[in-house]
């Protein structure tokens, strides 16, 4: 049975809960989350609880940890900036101090995973893994088979095959044994690969597949107009950008 792999879900409580509806419909091992519960969305709270109840393994990324003071928001863009200080405001305190103890990485040393949220090189440092020069660096610092990932919200799998070269696979890829792999999940809360569909990942043994979801982001966007959150932030969800 494969793991259900979802990521950067940033508050937006209607995505999740079509992809959990989803997940719930197959037989899989767990759900593993990679970070980015809350910033951007109009409901942190909702989803903080919601992954909570239903993830095996949650990991913090950048967002979460600048919600609650242990990362510099002053790298964020003014509109990821406005929404990190609204957050701020709207968490509560349990959430808050569950956030806290949240760690950047997991090995599954059976599977011969990693997962993290940004890069295995410095990952509190929050780089982005896009280019296959980043990924060679990347594939240096990690010695897993596989290393999943989120962060950039752009779903892909990178092979790096024994010889050295690297193959880029979009939709799905088959997990040879002699390979090695980046994979990122893509973004369940703001996909930015022009698909508006939230994005989550099946990891079997042997392939990496990427399923997209309907969900009613018009009612996502009405309830951030309502919080007031950035435009910019708003109009987006419906590009998938």
């Amino acid at each position: 049975m494969p793991y259900a792999v979802i990521s950067d879900v940033h508050g937006n409580l209607e995505a999740l809960e079509s992809v959990l509806d989803d997940i719930r419909r197959r037989k899989t091992e767990g759900i593993i989350f990679l970070g980015d519960a809350v910033g951007y969305g109009p409901n942190p709270n909702e989803c903080v609880k919601l992954l909570r109840e239903n993830c095996k393994i949650i990991l913090a990324g950048n967002h979460d940890r600048a919600a609650i003071g242990l990362a510099d928001a002053g790298f964020f863009n003014e509109y990821a900036k406005a929404a990190i200080l609204w957050t701020r405001e709207m968490l509560t305190d349990k959430n808050r101090k569950y956030l806290e103890t949240l760690p950047v990485s997991k090995k599954l040393r059976k599977e011969n995973m990693l997962f993290v949220h940004s890069t295995p090189k410095e990952p509190e440092e929050w780089h982005y893994l896009i280019t296959l020069w980043d990924a060679e660096i990347n594939f240096h610092y990690f010695n897993e088979r596989i290393c999943v990932l989120g962060h950039s919200h752009l779903p892909f799998v990178i092979e790096r095959l024994p010889s050295g070269e690297m193959v880029t696979h979009k939709t799905k890829a088959a997990l040879g044994e002699n390979g090695r792999y980046i994979i990122n999940a893509g973004s369940v809360g703001q996909p930015r690969d022009r698909d508006p569909r939230a994005c989550y990942l099946l990891m079997y043994r042997d392939q990496a597949e990427f399923v997209r979801i309907e969900y009613k982001w018009e009612e996502t966007q009405r309830k951030m107009h309502e919080a007031g959150l950035p435009l910019p932030l708003i109009e987006r969800l419906s590009r998938g950008t």
